[in-house]
């Protein structure tokens, strides 16, 4: 049973799927609906999870799920897991890729490879104030207080 944000608990896990890119409009759209269709029917052994799920700066798909009514099974997150896989091949992304980092600049969310995101350190143009993304994040309560970070505050920094 999908529900809104604000229905979730602080304790709800949290899976965060990065984009490579940018989401258009267009697929922000298609993605919405099918985020809708699954989240609506997504359930643990034939209960239904009481969860959420959005997109998030055009650039990161986030599902919750409230386990104080009924817990995600490994069933249930393989089911979650195919149908971001399935996400990926309909609209040419890529949802998986570690190795991508995001960042805040004045022009909105920006994302560049391990390599790019050292350089950008090294040039100062990503500095210990920059906004980064902890995808790592495991519940709804760390969503809100440790996903957008100060690179100083962030393991981004042990890269460094």
């Amino acid at each position: 049973m999908r529900v809104s944000y604000n229905e979730i608990s602080s304790s709800a896990k949290v899976w965060i799927y990065q984009s490579d890119r940018i989401i258009k409009a267009d697929e922000k759209e298609r993605i919405n609906q099918a985020l809708s269709d699954f989240l609506t029917t997504w359930d643990s052994h034939q209960s239904p999870l009481k969860c959420y799920g959005d997109i998030w700066y055009d650039v990161f798909i986030v599902i919750m799920v409230d386990e104080q009514i009924n817990q995600a099974s490994g069933c249930s997150i393989d089911k979650s897991v195919h149908f971001i896989k399935e996400i990926e091949k309909e609209i040419g992304l890529n949802l998986m890729d570690r190795m991508i980092f995001a960042y805040k600049d004045t022009d909105g969310v920006k994302l560049i490879s391990r390599p790019e995101f050292q350089n950008a350190i090294d040039k100062g143009s990503i500095h210990d104030n920059t906004i980064v993304f902890n995808n790592l994040v495991i519940n709804k309560e760390e969503f809100e207080l440790k996903w957008e970070v100060p690179l100083k505050n962030s393991w981004h920094k042990q890269l460094c």
